[in-house]
């Protein structure tokens, strides 16, 4: 592709007051984020009402940040309700239930992201990384790379699918009552809520995480020479910028 048709590295558009509006909202829903499943762990090892109210406050404040941060009195609004809510269920002795929630629905929701990519017609969620990181357009990549996209694409729905069931099993078996074995169902084994966390909470990244990493060091051998390390390879996925995730998963 020459270069007056090459789209501009996302990594060196000039400053302006959108790009940093845009770099202050993805780190800060980066750090809630981060913080939530540490706060989801303690409420549930612990077994803390108010911690776990917490948890929830911060899922509805990396959903509404976006507005909140524009002073959209909606959203104010909205948050208040929230916040009036999960108080008054912090008061309630059904507090920690739906932290076992949390995990099933958002890791079923990305795997859902890459799988429905993959219907036909549809560019795979990691052949358009990966044409985003060329500077191309996916129909441009090679025969080789498109293939490879689409079959690591099924890998991670199939992976995050599996996790997503994974969780549900658990926190089934850890929701306070025994909730199978009052449908009749016979339950060889039970789960606690904090050995359900130490899982949802905190497992579910390690195994994300390391297949990652695995797949990195596979795609390196792979097709040489793309990246000169993981953290390079970091670096580039961070450059594509804020608007190009958030396009991704529409």
């Amino acid at each position: 592709m020459s270069s007056s048709t090459r789209p501009p590295d996302p990594g060196r558009l000039p400053a302006c007051p959108g790009n940093r509006h845009d770099a202050l909202l993805a780190s800060l829903r980066l750090a809630l984020a981060l913080a939530y499943p540490l706060l989801a762990h303690a409420a549930s090892a612990h077994q803390h009402a108010g911690l776990a109210a917490i948890a929830l406050a911060d899922i509805v404040v990396i959903v509404l940040l976006g507005p909140l941060l524009q002073g959209r009195a909606r959203a104010w609004a909205l948050l208040s309700a929230c916040a009036l809510a999960l108080w008054w269920l912090a008061g309630t002795r059904h507090a920690l239930l739906p932290l076992l929630l949390v995990p099933v629905a958002f890791v079923a929701l990305v795997a859902w992201a890459f799988a429905r990519t993959l219907r036909a017609g549809q560019v795979p969620l990691i052949g358009r990384i990966v044409a985003a990181l060329d500077g191309i357009a996916y129909p441009a990549l090679a025969p080789e790379l498109r293939g490879y996209t689409r079959s690591l694409t099924l890998a991670w729905a199939l992976l995050l699918a599996l996790l997503a069931l994974c969780n549900l099993a658990l926190a089934l078996l850890a929701v306070p009552g025994g909730l199978l074995a009052r449908s009749g169902v016979a339950v060889p084994l039970s789960v606690s809520q904090a050995q359900w966390s130490w899982f949802a909470n905190i497992s579910d990244y390690g195994i994300v995480g390391g297949f990652m990493l695995l797949e990195y060091a596979y795609r390196t051998r792979r097709f040489p020479g793309r990246y000169r390390s993981f953290l390079d390879f970091l670096r580039a996925l961070a450059r594509l910028g804020p608007g190009f995730w958030r396009g991704l998963l529409r």
